[in-house]
This record gives C-alpha cells, structure tokens and sequence, in this order.
C-alpha cells in the first residue's frame, strides 16, 4: 500500500475517481473512504470492510451545501451544524432526495443518511477534487477496533489502494446525533455530548 503526502492530494482524488478505496486521517479516528457514486467503489469497500449489507457507510461532505443536497437540515439541525461542524460529530438525518448515493444502505431500505463535514483542508480538498462526497467509515475490520497508528491499517486492511500520511486527534469515533425527528438523541456517544447539544439549542431558543 503506497503512501501520499498531503501535497500529492490530487492523485489520491484520482484514485477515487478511479473507483478506488483509500486511507485518510481524520479528526477521530484512521478512516478509509470511496466516492459516493460509484457501484463499484462501493462493493470494494464494503468487501474490505467485511461489512453487512444491511449496515449504512456515513458520507463526509466537503461543505454546508453538499450536506443539503443530500439530507433535509431544518432550523434545529442547522444550529447544530454551525455549533459543531466540522468537527467529531456525525448527524443522522432525513435523505431529500435530491441526489443519488449509490447503495449506501446496502440491502436495507431507509430513509436516513449519516453525514459528516470534512474536519481538515486536506480532506475537503479531496473532496472538492473527486467531484463528490464520499463514504467515510473507520479503518478496521468490521466488529474490529479502529485503527489508532497507520501500521495496524497496514497490517489489517493491506488491499487498499493507498493512504494518506498524517496523525489522528481524538483517537475515538465521532459523536453519532440522530436528528431525523425529535427528540434528537445519541445513537453513539463521543467526544461531543448530549449536554453540549442541549445546551447549544436552549441559548438559541432564548435569543
């Protein structure tokens, strides 16, 4: 598996143009990612993974705009947003409709979709040069710990077409909030809680 510094960020969007599958750092934890519309990523991710088809990939967006294009954002989840994002936090929401993300509720119909903002730069850039969003899922095994060092996504998941060199923050998985309707509530905890959620929507309901 060949490394790629932040400099090279155009080739790695090239291998995701290409279908391929590739390893970043985020703001949490090692992630390992594939564009959004593409079947064909989508199946060798899921292969890597060795996930169930009846489990969603989260999708990060490079900005507040491409969020809405997926997913519905009502005023409440927008505060959320520009308390929150980007950060360690992951939002289920409600699809709109407006666009297509190949298969990412695999076998399982639904409704919903569970969508980051892209923490840093670096992965924005990618994004923004892949043309889309893109699945974005912990680096390990399914029903595996994530990786915490760039050796261990080596030794683990050794078919991915290339990593990105860099070190991870939180050393923990992002803070899940179902938003889809209320009460809003954490399907995972992380770094962000409840409290700080609550918090953030009681100053706004006073102003």
């Amino acid at each position: 598996m060949k490394e790629y510094k932040e400099t090279e960020i155009e080739t790695l969007a090239k291998i995701l143009k290409q279908d391929g599958v590739i390893c970043v750092p985020t703001d949490t934890v090692y992630g390992i990612c594939a564009r959004i519309n593409s079947p064909k990523s989508f199946n060798k991710l899921m292969k890597i993974k060795n996930r169930s088809f009846k489990k969603s990939f989260p999708v990060m967006c490079a900005t507040i705009e491409q969020i809405k294009e997926l997913a519905i954002v009502d005023e409440k989840t927008e505060k959320i947003i520009q308390a929150f994002m980007p950060g360690p936090i992951t939002l289920v929401l409600k699809k709109n409709g407006k666009k297509r993300v190949t298969n990412n509720a695999g076998l399982r119909m639904t409704d919903e979709i569970a969508i980051r903002l892209a923490p840093t730069k670096v992965l924005k850039e990618l994004i923004e040069l892949t043309g889309s969003p893109i699945f974005m899922t912990s680096a390990n095994p399914s029903n595996f710990p994530p990786c915490n060092t760039i050796e261990e996504v080596k030794n683990t998941l050794p078919t991915l077409d290339g990593y990105l060199s860099g070190e991870i923050s939180w050393k923990a998985s992002s803070t899940v909030l179902v938003c889809k309707e209320e009460p809003f509530y954490i399907q995972r905890p992380g770094p962000i809680t409840m409290e700080q959620i609550l918090k953030i929507l009681e100053e706004n309901k006073t102003e």
